[in-house]
């Protein structure tokens, strides 16, 4: 098979012809270290690439990116009722930024930071309740750039898939509700939120879901083969069953199934803990579920007893415990661990080896080993799904 068709193969719960090898994102640290570009990076190894891509139609100006060299900055497209204003800040340790965005009726700030290999929040932009009225009236409203996204299927082509996310809040975000929710007004202030005011908490999830609603229809004719949704503080290592039943799938269960109407697949992403929350999440009905993080990297994912629960309704990706298995370790130790996810959740098919989140550091025996023993682990011959790129 094609890298594509073998990825599209297990993303249709299929059996290709060996395991689906991969990663999630690339760090653009790790890939300026390694002096590779992302391309490239699945070129050297031979696995199956994934092209990462959400662009976004402007919709006014848009700033330059500090944390780029010189490109657009995600998300960041303004208008004349959300100005927004960038301030760079001394700082001894990090790379500091604070931006101030200014509306008709008051302004909103945050401030990034930034040590050169990833960046967080060090200051919410929602610190009032009432900060929730600015966003709903002035924030722009994302849609995408369908054209862009043929372009970047187009030069794909049969060597992996497109992959996008839902976008994120402007100037930093993440691609679910609950989980742009915890980035804007900080988690543990919004699990308090969700006993002490719940109807607000509700009320500034309907505005990002609505936000997020306008992006998915407007994939409609977008080439992707996958959409992100979700984020790690929707995991049940950060909240309840009960707060996940309540707060989070009432609002992303709806982009799950605008994407369909859309014709696009969605992976819910769920970095930490899945166990108590697999069925609630899988009948969500998206199209495949990750990141199945490992006990050892904070996560509690069983893998044999998650494809017992979910792998007839889903495709699992990830599995792959990163931290152990690709630094300090032997490239049998490697192997070893890829045959053991294979074991565990390859049968039948409708399963993508991946790391179970983004790495740092990787030693280059260890990748080869991980990518050179998913090679190994072969199915029966299956019919492909159909791959209009061979």
């Amino acid at each position: 098979m094609t890298p594509r068709a073998r990825l599209l193969t297990a993303l249709g719960r299929g059996m290709p012809d060996r395991l689906p090898a991969t990663t999630h994102h690339l760090m653009p640290s790790f890939l300026r270290a390694a002096g590779l570009s992302e391309r490239a990076f699945f070129d050297r190894y031979d696995l199956d690439a994934i092209h990462w891509t959400t662009p976004l139609v402007a919709t006014g100006a848009s700033l330059p990116d500090p944390h780029s060299d010189g490109g657009p900055e995600s998300w960041s497209h303004v208008s004349g009722a959300w100005r927004v204003e960038r301030t760079d800040v001394s700082d001894a340790t990090f790379r500091t930024v604070r931006y101030r965005i200014v509306t008709p009726r008051g302004t909103l700030s945050t401030v990034l930071q930034d040590d050169g290999r990833t960046v967080w929040v060090a200051e919410r932009l929602l610190k009032r309740k009432t900060d929730l009225d600015l966003v709903a009236e002035y924030a722009p409203v994302p849609a995408c750039d369908v054209r862009a996204v043929e372009s970047a299927r187009i030069a794909i082509g049969y060597r992996g898939i497109v992959r996008g996310a839902i976008p994120g809040f402007p100037l930093y975000g993440q691609p679910g509700c609950w989980q742009d929710a915890a980035v804007l007004f900080g988690i543990q202030e919004l699990i308090l939120e969700t006993y002490e005011d719940p109807a607000w908490v509700q009320a500034l999830l309907t505005v990002l879901r609505d936000r997020k609603l306008s992006f998915v229809r407007s994939t409609a004719g977008a080439p992707f083969d996958l959409l992100e949704l979700g984020g790690g503080d929707a995991s049940s290592t950060v909240i309840s069953p009960r707060i996940f039943e309540r707060f989070v799938a009432p609002f992303d269960e709806p982009l799950i199934a605008a994407a369909h109407a859309a014709g696009q697949r969605v992976v819910y992403h769920t970095c930490g803990g899945m166990m108590p929350l697999l069925d609630q999440i899988a009948g969500m009905a998206p199209d495949a579920m990750e990141t199945f993080t490992p006990k050892a990297m904070g996560g509690d994912a069983r893998l044999g007893e998650a494809k017992a629960r979910v792998g007839s309704r889903v495709c699992m990706i990830g599995g792959f415990d990163q931290f152990h298995f690709f630094t300090g370790c032997t490239p049998a130790d490697t192997r070893r661990a890829v045959r053991n996810a294979f074991e565990q959740a390859g049968g039948g098919g409708g399963f993508i080896l991946a790391p179970s989140d983004h790495f740092f550091e990787a030693e280059d025996a260890l990748i080869r080993a991980f990518a050179d023993e998913a090679r190994a682990c072969v199915y029966p011959d299956q019919e492909a799904a159909p791959d209009p790129a061979a």
